[in-house]
């Protein structure tokens, strides 16, 4: 197809789309891109009590976010590709009403067993949601227009970490943990129904691609083989695995062992968006003046310092300063995130798609990792959170660092 075709069929969608209501979509593109992280995050501040029901641990209720995260990455991967080929539409309502499905099946757990198994068919649903929704702004709108709604987006995935923990805890106090996964299991019908009549299907006859299962694993085996890709792209993922970690952990640090309340942990995650959104927003001014590897690197060295800060401090059950050093690590973590997945994805525009849903594979992996080392080392929880802190920060910085005169390009 000719660069001149591809043009038209995104005015006349753009044009389809603008007829109806501007907001609308934006809201539901911004949904279909926090979905998952609203999900993962708005039953953190119900772990003690879904732990005291089902006989287990706060901390143990990590693995509820480790499975959620496996299962996310894995099948991020087949849904780039099968979109390209058959569409987007029914890839996203069939996602969320999986999704809403395993809400459904975490509402009604009476085990850990079950409960695992739910958050894992959650993840399949939504991940299909929230790997498209990038690539649905990608159908429907080019040039500056496309930027505006990807930063908007962006905003959104920023955003849901820090306050559905909020939302959570008033569902919990209220109605109970069972009743905030039949919340999230409405969402995602609410939002399956508005993008089948405000948007559906944006991916064309005209634009799909028949690829082969071989050339698609060709495409990933080349990518995690190239300096280019690798050294940021797994640089960027540990630190970001680093954040998950802290959510996993954190009920148990700090509603166990610091005696937060339910709400006070929404709080404080809701100062976590404040930190990360305006490093994020710092980040490439100053990337613009001293480089964007230069800039990624100070980055992750304040990852290193607030990590190991944390750990050092971690049982001193000071909730003053275990916040001051976690802010270095989340100041650090929000400098890296945009550089790092800039760094990651520039060099290859050609086939950004394949590059975009690799780089959310490791980073989900990373988080997977992240939360399970948190809840299965021998170590206090607060203390196990702060060794795959700095850990993690680490690894990055060795990785970044080594790697940078053998990647070309950064």
């Amino acid at each position: 197809m000719s660069l001149q075709t591809q043009h038209e069929i995104t005015t006349d969608l753009s044009s389809q789309v603008s007829r109806r209501s501007g907001t609308q979509v934006l809201v539901l593109l911004a949904s279909l891109a926090a979905l998952g992280t609203l999900a993962t995050n708005i039953i953190l501040p119900s772990f003690p009590s879904m732990g005291a029901e089902l006989g287990i641990s706060s901390r143990e209720m990590g693995l509820t976010l480790s499975y959620f995260f496996v299962a996310f990455a894995v099948g991020q991967l087949l849904v780039g590709p099968v979109s390209d080929r058959y569409g987007r539409k029914w890839l996203v309502i069939g996602g969320l009403l999986i999704f809403s499905l395993g809400s459904l099946l975490c509402a009604y757990a009476s085990s850990l067993h079950t409960l695992l198994a739910g958050r894992v068919v959650q993840a399949l649903g939504v991940c299909a949601a929230s790997v498209l929704s990038r690539a649905i702004a990608r159908d429907l709108f080019e040039g500056e227009a496309l930027a505006r709604i990807l930063a908007l987006i962006m905003v959104a995935m920023a955003a849901a970490p820090g306050f559905s923990p909020i939302l959570g805890s008033a569902s919990d106090t209220f109605l109970g943990w069972r009743a905030t996964f039949g919340l999230v299991a409405l969402v995602g019908i609410l939002v399956a129904l508005g993008y089948a009549i405000t948007i559906g299907e944006t991916h064309v006859a005209e634009r799909r691609q028949s690829v082969s299962a071989s050339a698609i694993i060709v495409q990933y085996a080349k990518l995690i083989s190239d300096a280019r890709f690798f050294r940021p792209a797994i640089a960027v993922s540990l630190i970001v695995g680093g954040l998950y970690a802290f959510f996993g952990a954190a009920p148990a640090v700090l509603m166990v062992d610091m005696g937060l309340s339910s709400f006070e942990l929404g709080l404080l995650f809701a100062g976590t968006v404040v930190v990360v959104f305006a490093s994020g927003l710092l980040a490439p001014r100053f990337a613009h003046r001293w480089g964007a590897a230069r800039v990624a690197t100070c980055g992750i060295l304040l990852a290193l310092l607030g990590g190991t800060s944390v750990y050092l401090v971690q049982d001193q059950h000071n909730l003053v300063i275990f916040t001051l050093a976690l802010t270095v690590f989340l100041a650090g973590m929000g400098t890296v995130n945009p550089l790092g997945t800039a760094l990651t994805l520039q060099p290859f525009g050609h086939q950004a798609g394949v590059a975009s849903a690799l780089l959310g594979f490791l980073q989900m992996s990373c988080a997977a990792l992240g939360t399970w080392a948190t809840t299965t080392l021998p170590l206090p929880a607060a203390a196990a959170m702060g060794l795959v802190l700095a850990v993690f920060s680490l690894l990055a910085l060795l990785v970044f660092v080594v790697g940078r005169k053998a990647t070309t390009g950064i």
